[in-house]
């Protein structure tokens, strides 16, 4: 294989130099870095160029045709920022081996993945979704206002195939869903979506802890703002699909201007590498902590998926709010997936733009809170949240050394 100049390459050869399956850890470190030591280089470089010069401009076109006939990515050296980008290109091939699909594409953010979807999928003429909430409230807003020109069927998961229409372009589900932590049986929605794309949210459980193609997901959609970039500092959505799909996905990103920044991909080619070790880390805490969370008398219901993962959602008796106006340590703030433990009130901010009565049907009460387990140690984080919850301390205290308290309080909900 000739030497790949570091600044034009595109990186789709660089899984032909693997020879051999590799752990989910290995993946996370080496893929899209492949061909660095050949080039001498031990970190990814960052191409920021927008453009890139041709004195081929004949080659040019029929390059520029050849993307605008199929999408697939142009051979040689890139065109221009908004057609690709080497560094993007790099967090997209990882992404892809991770989740274990023919390919990914990067988009600046979420929101703009999960629109170019719908994108793709209508511009066919196949309009309808079928979903099931919860959703990120973003995303139950998109489809639910039809600001893409979709029409929306919600439906639980045993419902997917009997809301199936003619014009059916896609299912929807996201599990471990947010903010509840509710699963879907991905295998039973797959085989119930028949030859209508399943599109799957794996921003909670990351492909550390599952990984949605394996069952039968033609999509799988992340907010790499959360996890995969790890610490709170890029903004950015991908979507792992086959290579025709992700054709489409490219051309509309093309059209529209979605693209990721360069430093974003470095970035969250950068977290990729330390995704499985910060993923089972903080899932261990969330897990020790979703424990002494149920046997509090303070707290009403736990949620806490049977899939594991560093999301805890728990109901409290008293206010919510004075949870969030208490903690010192972890931070109230939106997001999650960073190294450092957040908390949240859904009904008050991720949710908030979904209709109240939806909202609550879809089981994110008043009373819930949404915390994303960071990093710290475990028992640093329980004394903030000791101090935190509203009511009587002293009980909860109990929970730390195993003893359980006088009343026996609600079981842990998986």
């Amino acid at each position: 294989m000739p030497t790949m100049d570091m600044d034009t390459t595109s990186t789709r050869a660089h899984d032909a130099i693997r020879t051999a399956p590799r752990a989910l850890a290995t993946e996370a470190v080496h893929a899209g870095r492949d061909d660095l030591a050949r080039q001498g280089l031990h970190a990814p470089p960052i191409d920021l160029s927008t453009t890139y010069p041709s004195y081929d401009s004949r080659g040019e076109a029929a390059r520029i045709d050849a993307f605008a006939t199929t999408g697939a990515e142009p051979d040689g050296p890139p065109v221009y920022g908004r057609l690709g980008n080497p560094t993007v290109a790099r967090f997209e091939t990882a992404l892809a081996r991770l989740e274990g699909t023919e390919a990914a594409v990067a988009f600046a953010s979420g929101m703009a993945a999960l629109s170019a979807v719908l994108l793709v999928r209508g511009s066919t003429g196949l309009r309808h979704v079928v979903a099931v909430r919860p959703l990120y409230g973003c995303s139950d807003h998109l489809l639910t206002a039809g600001l893409l020109g979709t029409e929306v069927t919600w439906t639980d998961p045993a419902g997917v195939a009997d809301a199936l229409r003619p014009d059916t372009g896609l299912v929807l589900v996201e599990s471990p869903a947010n903010p509840t932590l509710a699963e879907v049986d991905l295998r039973a929605v797959a085989h119930a979506c028949g030859s209508v794309p399943l599109l799957v949210d794996n921003t909670f459980a990351t492909p550390v802890l599952q990984r949605p193609a394996e069952h039968g997901a033609r999509l799988v959609l992340h907010s790499a703002t959360k996890y995969l970039g790890g610490h709170g500092d890029v903004l950015a959505g991908v979507v792992a699909c086959d290579e025709e799909f992700a054709g489409r996905l490219r051309q509309v990103r093309f059209a529209t201007g979605g693209v990721l920044h360069p430093l974003a991909g470095y970035l969250l080619l950068r977290g990729l590498s330390t995704l499985p070790v910060r993923v089972r880390a903080a899932s261990a805490t969330a897990a020790e902590l979703a424990g002494r969370l149920a046997a509090d008398p303070r707290v009403a219901r736990v949620h806490y998926p049977r899939i594991g993962g560093a999301m805890v959602a728990f109901e409290v008796h008293g206010d919510p709010h004075e949870v969030i106006a208490a903690v010192r340590l972890i931070t109230p703030a939106v997001s999650l997936g960073s190294v450092d433990t957040l908390i949240q009130h859904p009904a008050s901010i991720s949710h908030r733009i979904v209709d109240t009565n939806d909202r609550r049907g879809a089981g994110v009460t008043d009373r819930l809170l949404r915390m994303s387990v960071g990093l710290e140690d475990v028992e640093d984080l329980w004394s903030d949240l000791n101090a935190s919850l509203p009511g009587a301390r002293g009980t909860a205290r109990q929970a730390t050394t195993g003893v359980r308290p006088p009343t026996d309080p609600m079981p842990l909900r998986r």
